[in-house]
């Protein structure tokens, strides 16, 4: 699996710029309320990013050799799956918020409360990326060293069996 690259990241904070602030003039042209997000989002997507680096802890020591044991490598896989998602949700909802601001700066006159919702909703969507990049990282298995290849002989197929 490759990882996350930071222009995918960035293109999907840019369409969720997008698509937040489309949402808001939409609704705002149909005279129906704006979204204000609620402050449980933001917790909820912080959590998410603390909760998946604490799964992918175990992974990382296991390959350093640190946790003594071996680790079930669908739970690895499940891991870096999931930090992989977090980040592009969390890149997601980030321009999302970027949107609201946006469109709350231009359109009207900013409140105190939902100018806070929003760069706390904000903040979350950087918690769960952050996190989701942080447990990606922590899935990396380290280069093999040449080492290897000696003890088997040289015989790469002895390697990967």
């Amino acid at each position: 699996m490759k990882h996350t690259s930071p222009a995918l990241l960035l293109a999907l904070a840019f369409f969720g710029g997008a698509a937040g602030f489309g949402l808001q003039a939409v609704l705002a042209a149909a005279s129906m309320p704006k979204i204000r997000p609620e402050y449980t989002l933001a917790v909820s997507l912080a959590v998410i990013g603390a909760l998946v680096v604490m799964l992918a802890v175990p992974v990382w020591r296991a390959v350093r050799g640190r946790l003594g044991r071996r680790i079930d490598p669908f739970y690895a896989t499940r891991v870096v799956v999931l930090a992989k998602a977090c980040s592009i949700a969390g890149a997601l909802l980030t321009g999302v918020a970027v949107g609201f601001l946006v469109d709350l700066l231009l359109r009207a006159s900013p409140t105190g409360d939902t100018l806070a919702r929003i760069l706390v909703c904000f903040g979350g969507g950087l918690l769960l990326l952050a996190g989701g990049l942080v447990a990606e990282y922590l899935c990396r298995v380290p280069p093999r060293d040449e080492d290897d290849d000696d003890r088997h002989g040289g015989d790469p197929e002895r390697v990967r069996s």
